[in-house]
């Protein structure tokens, strides 16, 4: 029992570390970030998530965040998640294959002035990829969530967050915590009258 309660001091230790370099290195990005979004919600654009397995829950997770509420009630925000619908994505997967499944989505939704998150871990999901490209070419403000090397999807995004890990659920805490910094930056921007004074 006493390397079980070793290990939960160690995973603890480096999770801390790890967010807070992260954070430390990135917090104008995340500001910038917040404030693109909210430009686009106050101007009836949305955001798109996307990513496959635990990142498919954070986008799912964020979605959710958006359309419900952050913090205090407040109107609902435009944040859909293309990891969800599962008619989309197996018939998606099925006609055209499964690197399709996010950017025909995107083809389908995206506009210009709309945001698209793009979350991958290792930065190398064909699907997410591909659908990062084609949300920029459309004009949608691109941001991408990864680990330390950021993979093909560093090239590919307008902004990207690197998390300065290669071991995934480090990579994902962090992914999270982000999403949930951007969800109140984002509230605080457009709803600033629910919020006390600082």
């Amino acid at each position: 029992m006493k390397h079980a309660t070793q290990l939960i001091d160690q995973v603890v230790a480096e999770s801390l570390r790890v967010k807070s370099e992260f954070f430390q290195e990135h917090k104008d990005r995340i500001v910038q970030v917040a404030e693109n979004i909210a430009h686009g919600l106050r101007n009836g654009n949305k955001v798109l998530f996307f990513g496959n397995g635990g990142s498919a829950a954070d986008a799912q997770h964020l979605a959710a965040e958006f359309v419900g509420r952050f913090g205090p009630d407040r109107a609902p925000l435009a944040g859909i998640s293309l990891s969800t619908d599962t008619s989309i994505l197996t018939a998606l997967s099925n006609d055209y294959g499964y690197e399709k499944v996010f950017s025909r989505q995107i083809e389908a939704l995206g506009r210009p002035g709309d945001t698209a998150v793009a979350i991958s871990t290792s930065g190398n999901s064909p699907n997410v990829i591909e659908a990062a490209a084609v949300a920029r070419s459309k004009g949608l403000f691109t941001v991408g969530l990864t680990g330390e090397t950021g993979g093909q999807l560093k090239d590919r995004v307008e902004v990207v967050f690197r998390v300065p890990s290669h071991r995934t659920p480090r990579i994902q805490e962090t992914h999270l915590l982000l999403g949930h910094i951007l969800c109140e930056l984002v509230d605080r921007e457009l709803f600033s009258q629910i919020y006390p004074a600082d």
